[in-house]
């Protein structure tokens, strides 16, 4: 018997996501996060997955931009948006839950 897919739209965001290492985020409560930049017709939008990490392992790239390219520091700021250490706003387009994994999607606001 196939099992069904669990996914649930999520709420409760991370305070605070700060970089850690090339493609690596951590968050406030210590949980590692590894992001992924995609750019469509001018619109730069950061996909944020929530993977475990070994310490030891941190380096690991998954994005042609690198943590020089990315902001330092994502706060979040209300209850669909972030700012970033550049002090640009992020639209939050989904907070996701799927099989036990954590993906938020970031969209940067025009103009910010």
């Amino acid at each position: 018997m196939a099992e069904l897919l669990s996914k649930v739209h999520l709420n409760s965001h991370p305070i605070c996501l700060r970089n850690h290492g090339p493609s690596v985020y951590v968050d406030d409560k210590e949980r590692t996060w590894l992001h992924h930049v995609m750019e469509t017709g001018g619109v730069v939008q950061v996909r944020l997955r929530q993977e475990d990490i070994p310490k030891g392992h941190m380096d690991i790239s998954t994005s042609p931009m690198t943590s020089s390219t990315m902001p330092l520091t994502w706060i979040f700021h209300s209850g669909s948006q972030y700012v970033d250490s550049m002090c640009r706003f992020w639209r939050i387009v989904h907070h996701i839950k799927e099989d036990g994994v954590e993906e938020m999607m970031l969209e940067k606001i025009d103009n910010s």
